[in-house]
């Protein structure tokens, strides 16, 4: 034999020691010489080892070197050499140089690219296949790790064996590839290393990407130096969860199959491990034999290091041989013949031909590897095929003897290879990764240090495990959540006392030292196990195997083989070892658990396919035998026959009579009194979730962020996404049809809207897509069009868009829409996602931010209703709160009998799916009651109560009814296949009972319409009153009152409604097994319903139970049937309920007691004795609603019969007697209960009358009573069982099979969590898997939430399409309120008959003419009705009869002031909230650009009004400097470029625009780019200083003028002042500058706009003559279009002589246009609010900078009487906003007295000198003018309505009140006066009066005998020279007591004024 076949028969028995990498010896002979001859050529042993030494080398070798591994320090992160190639000592090194021009610099590669892991963490980096990312160390940089690419052949497994010699790596940083030395490697990456490289030594450590998907540093590698640390911290190779790398030969199997299934490389994989990685090094370091947990390895070794070391060795003195039952893998070096393609092909053969057959194994295998993406991988699962043991073999005929599959859980350690009779065997992970998943530190306590932080010992967890088994019940099914919520809480309360000693420990600065831990040895743990297996029934049953878990699997199947394990349902195998850690699996023996748990593993999809398969097969023709012969006579269908040869006229007298009945029943004429119209309304709840949608969206516009701007959005368009159903796509559509959303969006006219509402609905289908795509183009194509993309039902697809293209091309397709890159993109696109169940959806990578979220209201707080509404909505919690009564049914039920029979029907069929049997055994119920209920009461026996409840009750509703309503009876059956099946079989054995007229059976599938027989389509088209003949029921909501079974299949329901004629959700037959939190609640939210809250019965157990509610006595009126089995219910629940809250079963005891008693249902006329029943009842009065999503139908039904007394038909309307009756319904209910009682027992002599059957019409019973639910025992125990806090079990499941948890550490949600807190419970503790469409999130861990995407959440059936469809509509509304102002539209004010005149303006006149404007008499009358309030003017044309008007405050003009709300033209000015990308640039809000930087320039002008240099400051943009001069060098501020007259630009406007501003920072007006058509302009705005940061803020790009502080509180006539002064002055120096350019000073353009910063648009009057008029003249129509400002302004500035005019202006506008303005195009009157101002000519007149008020009236009174020109263009108008906050609403009158709330009314506005009145803090000149406008009645007695006699005053105009006229008259030389000869003054008033004010000019006037004479003066002696200077006491009489002063304190500076009488 030579030397190759020698090693080839041993290689299972020897190890050959390498002293290079530790690697085992089991290659083959050329592997070892080629290594032997790499080994010499790396020594400096000139005499190489010899080959056959190495080969035959002993196993004692291997011991010595972990020895001495053993004994080397524990630190992982030492920088030691590890050991070379060859035993040769170490040579000094010489780095060859680098290449010249190269990178040198540490941490970068030779490219220049950083290698750094901190660099690169976030980036995507490419691996190729086989190869790991690895952290590399450099001695240049001990704080770094380098990152770099390594072919995984080349590192060792995490015994430190099994790598090839040599190296393999690229560069990640550049890419360069094929690296094939690691001193090669190196170098180019600047190690610059002093030693010879090695790869043990600088490769480090693993790199794995963490849950947010950096790059972090992962488990150390484990060379030959770490072997021994590793086996020092383990208790053996082999420990019970190896702390191995993600790629390491033991799991590559396991590994490489969930690449394949998943579809991910293994850089992906590994991010998938991140958080167990660390675990797993942690438990490798816990020593097990010496206690269950070690706080801290250091401290341990430090204290015991002899102890440890011994242990160790003891560990390693047993020699390890590990025996691959694939190939070795590939050969140790490089070889021509080898590559890695072949190698991992046979690897995965060989993997193959040791799993189980594909029925069960391949299966099993391949969901195992799912359960391991589901929980979360916390490192790889140990191969089964890496074992140490002989395998195990299954024995045959185990299925056949055990009568079920078994099912293995893998436990602790390594489970033993299985062989034989694999397919009657199932493999089940989930326990041990339960174990794993409680064995990483939660992130939780992280912060107090791992030295506190424990785990849980290997014998804990086993015995906890053993604790768990034992107190299941027989058929109770073990639950891995339960199990590992018992783990974490053990886990808890063993650290939590820890954890707190440790914080005290830190926090008072004491040593902190570990308590004692309490463990459990391995010794113990055996008969701790057995004594709590011996307390449980014998359920359980511990082996105990010595020596391997392989001798406990093979007792185990010995015993099943034998029979012996008869009654036991887990045996738990624990193998405690000497030298090894405690391994154990459990073995599953119960029937109905192993059953439960085999099928748990498969995914929904394998549920179908697996029935599918049993169906196409034939494999269930054994059971449908078995259920055919489940008959009194043997054979159901031969009894069927006979039933159908007796329909025929060949039976008994029963049949026929109840065939009698059948036809009556028929031709009943429909007279019920219940209404089934359908009204369309929207309930308060739905609006006011509607209106929270709408304040999120305006919560998104009003953020800084620009993401959304409604104020450019003009419409609302929409596209709703609904799951592939049919019923719910037609639903979805007739509420669209119905809430006339499409006409009121403007989308559809009324006569076509319901014709294309499908164009805004779409099914989730491929063949829908096109819809998808006309939406997207309409959204890119219309960018002022607000797109609202509605996500319904969005739990229901979570699939990421590539998951499954291929085989079902719609999963996924919501995220290709919603995801779609241009719908996020889009800045018109809003999506909103509407879910019952948000939980898959608030996960950490949700697109969706918490500020989002739109949760549905609770309509009930602290027991009163919220929204004033008759209706309760009826849920989940109330139906579980109905289990918790001692005196009434529950409405949510389990049927005991229906599960007694599933378990042994099961037991009879083991191979069968369990689904199939369930529904071939409610088919049989079914069958069977339909049965009792046609007569044969033989078949009883054969149903159960509960399904006997419910057919009674379907076959008897319609007898109580004259139109012959019923109830809907809803059967959940999700496979497809089954609900054919059941429905195939159900209407056949209706048939043959003769039922099919009595009430109707129906498929209803996801992609079917509904399809019902004639009969009972005529009978809907009767009661909906419908004449279409073509009409068909699209939805389940058109089946109401029909009596039905529907049969509702498919895997998931898609949010269809249903009638409130459903009475019973039969759920018995849901998948038990898929228990997540989204799957079980929207399969009991079917039955949620609103319910009628005004019942006089008290039928229901409402959701708020209280404590008089329990003593109440109880009936059963969930029934309108006499049915026998609520009434022994009832009875026995009496007797149990002594407890607070105890909760109703339907049990055996229960079942087995009404099963004597339900003899009465088929002996006697199940009809007549309901309907007897019925009539005694006190008929019900309600209201059926049905609000899910705004369809509501009410029913007022009149009653026509009482028992109790009678009343009228008009007394008992509903309506009227809602609230009337309450007291009289409270009182009668006690009697009614009394009638009740008697009328069971004299039932059979009374006959209902006509309108008692009316009163007992099953809708109206249903509208008052919730439906009643059947589910699987299973499901029920979830739902209703609660733990301590009083939360459900159902909420602490997986939320959604699209998530995962990231630690099994999370707490357990809370029961006063609110809905927000609960998103951010899952927010927080789950993240997304691979398939989830938010998963790729994570992969760009920039992006952040979405900003314009929401959640809406409601409950099921709470009416969330209602409230989205309302939504749009009030959003749309809002759209158009935002385009839209409110403008004054108020008629001018003082018209007066238009007088024949000489001259005639010609009509068609464009521009005014100069001499015909000189020639036109200046109005004096003010028109403008803002001044309704003021003094009028003096004229001659003033009419006397002018009538009085209330006084009116002056705050109080907005409110009064008629407005009329206008839509924005295109030429409207904006205030700051208005952002397009048209204007960004101009508001300086440009993402594009820089920050406007602005600079601060001062201008300083001498100005003689004020007798001194004014120095005024400009704030000027940088984009806005070329509009200034400055000074070069130095760069100050010289003048303002004005144009020249002759000038002409078609794009420029001339005027610089001026807008004194005050306390409008956002309001104003002053976005002009739209107004100016884009056309060039000057803008400044003239602030206030101390507002000169927040305006500088909102307008980063305007100029802005800021005033000087001293005019902080002066008023606008200050600002008006400066701005025409600073105009003139700046006009002086352009004329300068211009003539020095060679230009004349006349040419410069002097005129300046002065306008209101409410300003908003502009319109522009034309006529055009009517081409029908026959009229002579021709008839006129006049033309009002909006214009911009730039036409405006343009067309004045072109005006002929234009420097000839002072002022030009236009009117305000008004609604009523009136003829005037046609027939006069220009006028001289007075000018308000916008106009241009030549300051050239002005110059010498000024604005008083005093004024606060009516400054614009003194100021053209004053401009006419300097004989200057007035023009105002009539045809146009500008419109003014209303503004109700800033401008003269900014001065407050108040006291100066703080904190003295006080009322000061306007006679408190002035006091007597030095008296000691409370001062006002408020300006002098303002508490004047208020003064004069509110108590100028009592000052001028004489002029109060005193038109003929006005009050004079001489160079200024003051209001003095409306009642009061004022005569102007000018005291300046050469100006223009009113003639007043012949007139004679009732006062006079002087103002603050300058030198030109004389006494002889005073007694030009005649004053009546009297006259008031009114002085003001700015101080005491100034008034004294005044009445001195012009001699008034001459004429006037002065009294002391007759001076006054403003009430202001001396620094304010108050005014004087004295009064007198004219004698």
């Amino acid at each position: 034999m030579c030397v190759k076949e020698i090693f080839q028969s041993n290689n299972e028995d020897y190890k050959m020691g390498n002293s290079y990498a530790g690697q085992l010896k089991t290659t083959r002979f050329e592997e070892v010489l080629h290594s032997s001859i790499e080994a010499s050529l790396r020594s400096n042993n000139l005499v190489p080892r010899p080959v056959f030494s190495q080969l035959y080398l002993e196993a004692e070798h291997q011991l010595t070197s972990n020895l001495e591994a053993c004994k080397r320090p524990g630190n992982e992160e030492e920088e030691e050499d590890d050991g070379s190639e060859s035993s040769s000592p170490l040579i000094p090194y010489q780095m060859k140089p680098p290449p010249e021009g190269c990178c040198t610099t540490d941490g970068f590669c030779q490219a220049g690219k950083d290698l750094r892991l901190v660099s690169v963490a976030n980036e995507q980096i490419e691996v190729p296949s086989g190869f790991l990312l690895i952290g590399a160390k450099s001695p240049n940089l001990p704080e770094h790790l380098l990152v770099c690419a390594v072919d995984k052949r080349f590192l060792p497994d995490d015994n430190g064996r099994n790598a090839l010699l040599g190296f393999s790596g690229n560069c990640v940083g550049c890419g360069e590839k094929g690296f094939r030395y690691f001193t090669e490697f190196s170098n180019h990456i600047n190690l610059k290393l002093i030693t010879q490289p090695k790869k043990q030594k600088h490769l480090k450590c693993y790199l794995i990407r963490n849950a947010q998907g950096c790059l972090t540093k992962g488990p150390l590698i484990c060379w030959k130096g770490t072997e021994g640390r590793t086996q020092q911290s383990s208790s053996s190779s082999t420990s019970s969860i190896p702390s191995q790398p993600p790629e390491s030969p033991a799991s590559s199997t396991t590994v490489a199959s969930a690449e394949s299934i998943s579809g991910t490389n293994q850089n992906a994989l590994s991010g998938f491990q991140q958080a167990g990685t660390v675990a797993d090094q942690a438990l490798s370091r816990t020593v097990t034999g010496i206690s269950a947990t070690h706080n801290n390895r250091d401290s341990f070794r430090h204290q015991n290091p002899v102890k440890t070391n011994n242990l160790s060795c003891q560990t390693m003195s047993r020699p390890s041989v590990i025996g691959n039952l694939a190939n070795s893998g590939p050969p140790k070096k490089r070889h021509r013949g080898w590559s890695p393609d072949a190698s991992s092909a046979t690897e995965t053969n060989s993997i193959h031909s040791n799993l189980p057959a594909p029925n069960s194994g391949s299966k099993a295998d391949t969901v195992e590897l799912a359960c391991m993406t589901q929980s979360s991988l916390l490192g790889p699962i140990p191969s089964p095929l890496t074992t140490s043991e002989e395998p195990v073999v299954v024995p045959d005929n185990l299925l056949k003897i055990c009568r079920t599959r078994p099912v293995i859980f893998k436990g602790h350690g390594n489970l033993p290879h299985l062989c034989g009779n694999l397919n009657d065997i199932v493999v089940n992970p989930l326990l041990q990764n339960c174990y794993r998943n409680t064995q990483s530190f939660p992130r939780v306590y992280e912060q107090h240090s791992t030295s506190v932080t424990t785990v849980l010992s290997v014998e804990m967890q086993v015995l906890l495990t053993v604790y768990y088994l034992a107190q299941l019940a027989p058929d109770q099914v073990p639950l891995i959540e339960d199990l590992e919520h018992i783990l974490v809480r053990a886990w808890q309360e063993s650290n939590l006392t820890e954890t707190k000693q440790y914080q005290q420990a830190v926090s008072q600065s004491v040593p902190y030292v570990s308590p004692p831990t309490l463990t459990v040895t391995p010794k113990q743990l055996t008969w701790l196990a057995k004594l709590a297996a011996s307390s449980c029934k014998n359920v359980v049953k511990i082996l105990d195997s010595s020596n391997s878990l392989a001798e406990g699997l093979t007792e185990t199947f010995k015993l099943l083989s034998e029979g012996k394990l008869q009654g036991k349902n887990f045996v738990v195998i624990i193998c405690t070892t000497k030298n090894q850690s405690t391994e154990s699996c459990v073995v599953i023996t119960g029937k109905r658990q192993a059953g439960f748990l085999a099928e748990r593993m498969l995914s929904p999809k394998e549920h179908l396919k697996e029935i599918n398969y049993e169906l196409v097969t034939g494999k269930v023709g054994a059971l449908g035998a078995f259920f055919s012969s489940l008959c009194p006579e043997g054979d159901i269908d031969a009894l069927l026959e006979k039933c159908s040869l007796v329909k025929n006229g060949q039976g008994t007298s029963v049949t026929a009579s109840l065939k009698k009945f059948d036809d009556t029943t028929i031709q009943r004429p429909t007279i019920c009194s219940v209404s089934n119209k359908e009204t369309c309304q929207i309930h308060p709840v739905q609006l006011a979730v509607a209106r929270k949608l709408l304040s999120h969206v305006c919560a998104i516009a009003d953020s800084s962020t620009q993401n959304l701007d409604l104020g450019s959005f003009e419409k609302v368009d929409f596209l709703i996404l609904v799951p592939p159903s049919e019923v719910a796509y037609q639903q979805t559509m007739l509420r669209v049809r119905q809430s006339g959303i499409l006409v009121e969006l403007g989308l559809e006219a009324e006569s076509s809207a319901n014709q294309y509402a499908e164009q805004y609905v779409m099914k989730l289908t491929t063949e829908a897509q096109s819809k998808f795509e006309a939406f997207q183009q309409r959204a890119l194509k219309n960018p002022y069009t607000l797109f609202i993309l509605i996500h319904d039902h969005a739990h229901w697809d979570l699939t990421s868009g590539g998951a499954f293209p291929q085989s079902e091309p719609f999963l996924g397709l919501a995220d290709r829409i919603v995801n779609c890159k241009e719908m996020k993109e889009a800045l018109n696109v809003l999506t909103l996602q509407v879910t019952s169940f948000p939980f898959a959806l608030q996960t950490q990578q949700t697109y969706i931010s918490p500020y989002n979220e739109i949760h549905w209201p609770s309509s009930c707080n602290n027991g009163m209703n919220l929204y004033h509404e008759n209706n309760k909505y009826f849920g989940l919690s109330d139906f579980i709160d109905s289990t918790y009564s001692g005196h009434k049914l529950p409405l949510l039920r389990y049927d005991s009998s229906f599960e007694a029979m599933v378990t042994a029907v099961e037991e009879r069929f083991p191979k069968m799916h369990s689904a199939v049997i369930w529904t071939y055994i409610l088919i049989q119920h079914y069958s069977a009651a339909m049965m009792v209920t046609a007569g044969h009461s033989q078949m009883k026996d054969y149903s159960s109560v509960e399904t006997l409840e419910i057919i009674q009750s379907l076959t008897s509703s319609t007898g109580s009814c004259p139109s012959s309503h019923g109830y809907m009876v809803l059967l959940r059956i999700p496979s497809i296949s089954l609900a054919a099946l059941a429905y195939e079989r159900l209407c056949q054995v209706r048939y043959r009972l003769g039922l099919q007229h009595r009430f109707e059976i129906i498929l209803g599938s996801p992609n079917t319409k509904i399809n019902i027989s004639q009969h009972f389509l005529t009978q809907l088209k009767v009661w909906q009153k419908i004449d279409d003949p073509n009409w068909t029921p699209q939805t389940y909501l058109d089946l109401e009152d029909l009596p039905c079974i529907l049969i509702l299949s498919g895997t998931d329901p898609y949010g269809e409604s249903f009638p409130r004629s459903a009475k019973y959700y039969d759920l018995r037959l849901i998948n038990s097994t898929c228990l997540l939190r989204t799957a079980l609640e929207q399969e009991l939210g079917l039955a949620a319903c609103y319910v009628v809250l005004d019942v006089p019965r008290q039928t229901v157990v409402m959701n708020d139970l209280s404590e008089s509610d329990l003593d109440k006595p109880g009936s059963t009126d969930d029934d309108e049937d006499s049915v026998a089995v609520e009434v022994t219910a009832v009875a026995d629940s009496g007797k149990k309920g002594n407890n607070k809250r105890q909760r109703s079963y339907s049990s055996h005891s229960a079942s087995s007691r009404s099963s004597k008693t339900s003899s009465l249902l088929c002996d006697s006329d199940p009809f007549l004795s309901s309907g007897v029943e019925d009539s005694a009842r006190h008929p019900l009065n309600a209201e059926s609603v049905n609000i899910d999503d705004g369809s509501v139908t009410n029913e007022k039904p009149k009653l026509k019969a009482d028992n109790t007394q009678q009343k009228s038909m008009n007394e008992t309307q509903y309506s009227e007697k809602y609230r009337k009756n309450l007291d009289k319904i409270d009182n009668s209910r006690s009697s009614r209960r009394c009638a009740k009682i008697f009328s069971s027992s004299s039932s059979s002599t009374q006959t209902p009358i006509l309108g008692q059957m009316s009163s007992q019409c099953p809708r109206t019973k249903a509208a008052s009573q919730p439906p009643t639910v059947f589910l699987p025992k299973l499901i029920y125990e979830i739902v209703t069982t609660m733990d301590s806090a009083g939360v459900t079990k159902l909420s602490s499941f997986l939320p959604h099979h699209t998530v995962h948890w990231i630690t099994s550490f999370h707490p357990s949600l809370a029961k006063t969590m609110t809905s927000t807190e609960q998103s951010l419970y899952y927010r927080q503790w789950t993240v997304a898997k691979q398939n989830h469409m938010d998963f790729n999130k994570t992969q760009n861990r920039t992006e952040i939430f979405h900003p314009r995407r929401l959640l809406l959440n409601g409950p099921p059936q709470v009416g969330k399409t209602g409230a989205y469809l309302q939504f749009l509509s009030i959003l749309s509304r809002m759209l158009i309120r935002l385009m839209e102002v409110d403008v004054y539209d108020e008629e001018e004010i003082n018209l007066k008959a238009k007088e024949d005149s000489a001259l005639q303006q010609k009509e068609s006149s464009l521009w005014p003419d100069l001499e015909n404007i000189s020639e036109l008499l200046f109005d004096y009358t003010v028109h403008d009705p803002k001044y309704e309030d003021a003094s009028p003017v003096y004229s001659r044309d003033l009419e006397n009869n002018k009538g009085c008007k209330a006084n009116r405050k002056e705050d109080d003009i907005y409110l009064r002031r008629h407005t009329t709300r206008m839509r924005l033209s295109k030429y409207a000015a904006y205030n700051t909230y208005h952002h397009c990308e048209q204007c960004y640039e101009y508001m300086g809000f440009s993402s594009r650009c820089q920050p406007y930087d602005s600079t601060l320039h001062a201008f300083t002008f001498s100005c003689s009004m004020l007798a001194e240099e004014v120095q005024l400051h400009f704030i000027i943009p940088k984009s806005k400097e070329h509009n200034f001069i400055f000074s070069q060098p130095g760069g100050q501020l010289e003048s303002m470029r004005l144009p020249l007259v002759t000038d002409k630009n078609p794009d420029c406007i001339k005027s610089p625009i001026f807008t004194p501003t005050t306390g409008r920072h956002e309001h104003g007006l002053f976005n002009l780019y739209h107004a100016m058509d884009g056309a060039s302009h000057l803008h400044v705005l003239v602030i206030k200083e101390y507002e000169m940061a927040v305006y500088k803020k909102y307008w980063p790009n305007h100029i802005m003028l800021v005033l000087p502080s001293i005019f902080n509180n002066s008023g606008v006539g200050a600002a008006h002042f400066l701005i025409k002064e600073l105009s003139y002055h700046n006009l002086e120096l352009e004329r300068n500058r211009q003539e020095e350019l060679g230009s004349k000073p006349q040419d410069v353009w002097p005129f300046i706009v002065i306008a209101d910063d409410s300003c908003v648009m502009w319109n522009s009057l034309d006529t055009e003559v009517s081409k029908n008029s026959t009229s002579v003249p021709a008839e006129q129509n006049i033309l009002e279009r909006n214009v911009s400002l730039k036409h405006v302004l343009q067309h004045i500035e072109t005006t002929a002589q234009i420097p000839h005019y002072a002022l030009c202006g236009v009117r305000k506008w008004s609604s009523k246009v009136h003829s005037p303005y046609l027939e006069e195009p220009f006028s001289r009157c007075h000018l308000h609010d916008f106009l241009l101002l030549n300051v050239d000519l002005t110059q010498n007149v000024q604005y008083n900078q005093n004024r606060f008020t009516c400054d614009d009236v003194d100021f053209n009174l004053r401009v006419h009487s300097a004989g200057l020109l007035i023009c105002r263009f009539n045809h146009f108008s500008v419109m003014k906003k209303q503004i109700a906050i800033g401008g003269h609403r900014t001065f407050l009158i108040k006291s100066k007295v703080p904190d003295v709330p006080m009322s000061i009314s306007p006679s408190q506005y002035i006091c007597a000198p030095d008296s000691k009145h409370t001062f006002l803090a408020a300006p002098a000149q303002l508490l004047l003018e208020k003064y004069l406008q509110h108590t100028s009645n009592q000052l001028f007695p004489l002029s109060v309505r005193n038109y003929s006699h006005p009050v004079l005053s001489v160079d200024c105009y003051l209001n003095l009140g409306q009642e009061i006229t004022v005569c102007f008259v000018s005291s300046r030389p050469h100006s223009l006066n009113i003639n007043t000869s012949g007139l004679t003054f009732s006062g006079l008033l002087l103002y603050l009066c300058d030198s030109f004010v004389t006494s002889s000019i005073l007694k030009q006037f005649h004053f009546l005998k009297g006259a008031t004479l009114c002085v003001i003066c700015q101080d005491r002696s100034s008034l004294r020279q005044t009445v001195v200077r012009l001699e008034l006491e001459d004429e006037w009489q002065f009294r002391l007591r007759d001076e006054f002063q403003t009430a202001n304190s001396q620094e304010d500076k108050p005014l004087f004024f004295l009064t007198g009488r004219h004698v």
